[in-house]
C-alpha cells in the first residue's frame, strides 16, 4: 500500500479538494478514488477555524462509510466530541466557528450530524500504523509508546504533544520538540504544530504547514517521501507559525 498522508485541514474544504486532486485522485460518487490504488490518511483536526468544516467532516464521515478512513483524532476532535456529548466545553479556539456552522442547520440536522459525528470519533483509532514503519498520529509519539496499551499518558501525547506546561505572551502553549529525542524506527507523521515548512526531524515528519493561517495544505506521499501543496485562501497569520531550534 502506498499513502498520501494530509495535515492539520481546520475547515479549509476548497484547498483540501484541490490538493486531493493534484495528487491524482478523481471524486467518484463522492468518494476520492486514485487510479494507481493509494490510499489517503490524516493526521486529524479536521475542523474548527476554517470556513466548512461541516464539508471537510462529511466527507470524512462518506470515506469512513466506505471503510477506506484512515483518519488519526486531533485535540480539536476531541474537543468537539466533548461538546456533542453534552460536557462543559468553552467555545474557543476555533470550536466557536464549527458550532456556528451546525447550529446553522435545521435541529434536525442538527441531531443526524451531531449523532454521526458522535460514531465517527468513537470509531477512530488513536493513531494508525500503516505498513511496518509508518505511523499517523495528531501530535506526536514517543517510540516507547509504540504498540503499548492506551493509557492517558500516551492519548495526551497523542493529542497535544510534549507539553511543558509554558505559555507564550500571546497564551499561546509553548510545545515541547519531542520529534528532537526520537529514536524509533518508525516513520512518525504528524502535524498540531503549525510550521511555514515540512519539519524533517529523526524519523518524523511535521506537515501541519498552517492552512488555516494562511499557509498551505500539505500531503506527504509514502514511502516515496515527496511533498504535495496547495496554497491556502486564508488570511495569512505569520504570528501563528512555530519555528524550531
Amino acid at each position: 500500500m502506498k499513502y498520501d498522508v494530509i495535515g492539520d485541514i481546520h475547515g479549509c474544504f476548497d484547498e483540501l479538494a484541490e490538493l486531493i486532486e493534484q495528487l491524482g485522485y478523481r471524486f467518484e460518487n463522492g468518494l476520492p478514488v486514485h487510479p494507481e490504488g493509494r490510499n489517503l490518511a490524516f493526521v486529524g483536526d479536521a475542523m474548527d477555524r476554517g470556513p466548512e468544516s461541516l464539508a471537510v467532516l462529511r466527507l470524512l464521515f462518506a470515506m469512513q462509510d466506505a471503510g477506506i478512513l484512515y483518519y488519526s483524532p486531533g485535540n480539536h476532535c476531541n474537543k468537539l466530541y466533548r461538546f456533542f456529548k453534552g460536557n462543559p466545553v468553552e467555545l474557543l479556539h476555533g470550536l466557536e466557528v464549527t458550532v456556528a456552522e451546525w447550529r446553522g442547520l435545521d435541529k434536525r440536522e442538527q441531531k443526524k450530524f451531531q449523532d454521526r459525528y458522535l460514531r465517527f470519533y468513537e470509531a477512530l483509532p488513536l493513531y494508525h500504523q500503516l505498513r511496518d514503519e509508518l505511523i499517523v498520529v495528531h501530535a506526536g509519539l514517543r517510540q516507547d509508546m509504540i504498540g503499548k496499551a492506551l493509557s492517558r499518558k500516551m492519548i495526551t501525547f497523542a493529542l497535544y504533544g510534549e507539553i511543558t506546561g509554558k505559555y507564550h505572551a500571546d497564551g499561546r502553549p509553548v510545545r515541547g520538540n519531542w520529534a528532537k529525542g526520537y529514536k524509533g524506527d518508525h516513520w512518525i507523521v504528524y502535524g498540531h504544530t503549525p510550521v511555514e515548512t515540512p519539519y524533517f526531524q529523526n524519523n518524523t515528519v511535521n506537515i501541519d504547514t498552517g492552512c488555516v493561517f494562511g499557509g498551505a495544505l500539505t500531503a506527504l506521499r509514502f514511502p516515496e517521501m515527496d511533498i504535495h501543496q496547495v496554497p491556502s485562501r486564508q488570511p495569512y497569520q505569520p504570528d501563528r507559525f512555530h519555528h524550531y531550534d
